[in-house]
């Protein structure tokens, strides 16, 4: 793992996450700087603090490689064949060793903790009453990126009695020694979870509220954003100790009411450019179109060559078990997937949806297809005079800000929280609010964490939020009907619809070659299983219950770092 960084990743020239709203993380080649000429002025903390959100705009990470990992959740299907990188992980058959789509992310946080952990130590080392208002707000955000970095390992990674390597520079006796040396894996992951909470908090402390940023700050870590993600962690450690979920309901009325969040009127509506900064906005990665910068996502997501408009890679579809979980009233259903024959606006033109692409499906994401309504199609039936979105298909990034974390899975995380505190009274507040937004045409009384479960797959699906994680801290509570249905969904094989014709989005279903098959109470013909997506075995908090570590990352530690039981290579 990276610990002993170059100063500046900010080297990279050109913005790697700038948008219209500002241009704070423009960032220019200045050359390598030094400990004797850096960290005396304003602007060299502002420098540093762009460096923490490289990560964001990789490929690597929010682009794409982290959703590999989704496949072996329910909600998702591999529209085009991968290798044993991504199959592994798919079928969760992961062993250390070929897992090469997951090696990048663990290394890109790990950086930036490390770049977090030098501007935190170098800020302390200023006298608190020299600080000024930009180092304050730099040491907030670095404080907030180490956490964030930190969390996406801790919870992947770490088991109860096996935590995920993390120091902190600030506690260093001696700091050119130890800078070079391995960081100590800590005993449990909740060790982990108190660290991150603790820097959450340091990070609130320090910075605003988003709705006191101006637009040009907006992309910068917020308040809403630390106590956000302190829910969340909350809930992950409250599988090891269930007093945590005491702690959630509060934290976010006190982000509704002080930080002015709170959920848009129409679902759709959260999924478009004009909304990237919502009252429903708690942090995502910031993007444009016009300068390559951010996700790449949206074009992750679109039909692999974009009906021959706009080069779509086409990696990730829904499968048709996520298409019946929801109800036909339910509004966000048509916001989030789109099946054979459904309109859609297409370069300023009205088209159906069908797919001839790639491995056969039937289903295709519309949560970020927003971006790619606007210009036109010319003679050639290619996309032009779009604004919103790259000229560049191999890296297609967009207007859209794609969302890691949003209000409503907050008010989610309360319901949930306070279900597991049997106050299901009380839960169904916050989950009527989801369900009414949704037009699912119910009312809960007393939810039950299959109401909870429920509502959040619909509300989240094809979201950054981490779908197999659910799945998994679900399945690993006990033997309860949900704990259940949790574990079925991550063995069960997923499936599709067959049509006759591919390339007509009128085509009939192809009730010859496909079976009829019932799911979640809903009867289906034509149905398939999609490919390389059959069952598979899972084991609550079994050996695949977390990642391995990388084997070269085990060997280069020198028995520093144990490796997760299980593993071949432990």
């Amino acid at each position: 793992m990276k610990r002993n960084i170059i100063l500046f990743l900010t080297i990279i020239t050109g913005g790697l996450l700038t948008s219209c709203t500002g241009s704070w993380l423009d960032t220019t080649n200045e050359g390598t700087p030094t400990e004797s000429n850096y960290w005396s002025s304003d602007k060299d903390f502002e420098t540093a603090a762009t460096s923490l959100y490289y990560c964001l705009s990789l490929e690597e990470t929010w682009g794409r490689n982290l959703f590999w990992e989704q496949g072996a959740s329910d909600d998702i299907f591999f529209a085009r064949t991968r290798g044993s990188s991504q199959m592994n992980l798919a079928n969760l058959s992961m062993d250390g060793t070929t897992e090469g789509s997951i090696k990048d992310i663990y290394n890109e946080m790990y950086t930036t903790m490390a770049v977090a952990n030098n501007i935190i130590y170098h800020a302390l080392r200023i006298d608190e009453s020299k600080r000024t208002a930009i180092i304050n707000r730099t040491l907030g955000e670095a404080y907030f990126m180490r956490a964030f970095s930190h969390f996406m390992i801790a919870y992947r990674y770490g088991r109860a009695n096996n935590g995920v390597p993390f120091e902190r520079y600030e506690d260093f006796t001696d700091y050119d020694t130890q800078l070079n040396q391995i960081p100590p894996q800590l005993s449990s992951v909740t060790d982990n979870y108190a660290y991150i909470v603790e820097d959450l908090q340091s990070a609130a402390n320090l910075l605003p509220w988003f709705s006191k940023y101006n637009s040009d700050d907006y992309g910068r870590p917020s308040k809403d954003a630390a106590y956000g993600y302190m829910v969340k962690v909350y809930a992950y450690w409250a599988q090891f100790d269930s007093s945590k979920w005491t702690l959630i309901p509060d934290l976010v009325d006190k982000i509704e009411s002080e930080g002015n969040r709170g959920l848009l009127g129409n679902f759709a509506d959260v999924f478009t450019i004009a909304n990237n900064w919502s009252k429903e906005y708690i942090w995502s990665v910031n993007s444009s179109g016009n300068n390559y910068a951010g996700s790449i996502f949206p074009g992750i997501m679109l039909d692999n060559k974009g009906w021959g408009a706009y080069n779509g890679w086409g990696n990730f579809k829904p499968t048709l078990e996520l298409w019946a979980e929801y109800s036909s009233e339910d509004t966000r259903r048509a916001a989030t997937v789109m099946q054979y024959g459904d309109e859609f606006t297409y370069f300023g033109t009205t088209k159906k949806f069908y797919s001839t692409a790639d491995n056969e499906c039937g289903f295709h994401f519309k949560k970020y297809m927003e971006p790619y309504s606007y210009g036109n199609l010319n003679e050639n039936g290619v996309g032009e005079n779009n604004s919103h979105i790259s000229t560049n298909g191999d890296r297609p990034t967009t207007d859209l800000n794609v969302p890691l974390m949003r209000f409503s899975e907050l008010l989610l995380f309360k319901a949930e929280a306070l279900i597991m505190q049997n106050k299901n009274g009380l839960a169904a507040t916050p989950l009527n609010r989801i369900a009414t937004r949704a037009g699912e045409n119910v009312i809960y009384t007393a939810p039950t964490m299959m109401d909870l479960m429920h509502e959040r797959r619909c509300e989240l699906a094809g979201e950054y939020t981490d779908r197999l994680m659910d799945l998994k801290r679900w399945a690993a509570e006990g033997s309860d009907n949900w704990n259940l249905d949790a574990l079925a969904k991550i063995k069960t094989a997923k499936h599709g619809i067959k049509h006759v014709d591919r390339s007509d989005a009128e085509s009939a279903i192809d009730t010859t070659n496909g079976t009829t098959m019932t799911i979640n109470g809903k009867t289906y013909q034509g149905v398939f299983q999609l490919a390389n997506m059959g069952a598979k075995t899972y084991e609550p908090n079994g050996t695949y219950s977390v990642l391995p570590y990388e084997i070269n990352q085990v060997i280069k530690s020198n028995g520093a770092l144990k490796q997760n039981s299980g593993y071949a290579s432990e």
